[in-house]
């Protein structure tokens, strides 16, 4: 496949994840505003979140794409984040990272992985 569809593809992963990631964080905002959840399972909730939505699009990057699940669902999981932590960091004012931060950005390229090996073995 072309460099260029590859790449698109590869995006396109990157704004599904965003979507699932949106629509997720709104379904746990109601929670929190509407039930007896507490606020201190946000950080987790977050994090879990954002794992998902990682392996959901590469799964589905690597189902379109049909091979090199590893490396284009690694690009899913490094784009999603790498993303975030950039606007997070005009958002902060500052960047920083921390142990919590790290392991989200290992995680969300790990799963990013595995999530494409799966989508080029459901592929074929």
């Amino acid at each position: 496949m072309e460099r260029k569809i590859i790449f698109k593809e590869i995006i396109k992963g990157v704004g599904i994840a965003y979507l699932i990631s949106i629509i997720l964080i709104l379904i746990y905002a109601i929670l929190l505003a509407y039930t007896n959840v507490a606020e201190s399972t946000m950080p987790t909730c977050i994090f879990v979140i954002s794992m998902f939505s990682v392996f959901i699009a590469s799964s589905f990057v690597a189902i379109k794409i049909k091979e090199n699940g590893l490396k284009n669902g690694g690009l899913v999981g490094l784009i999603y984040i790498a993303l975030l932590y950039i606007l997070s960091s005009f958002t902060e004012g500052m960047f920083a990272l921390t142990g919590y931060a790290t392991a989200t950005i290992i995680f969300n390229i790990l799963l990013g992985m595995v999530g494409g090996i799966i989508g080029v073995n459901l592929s074929k």
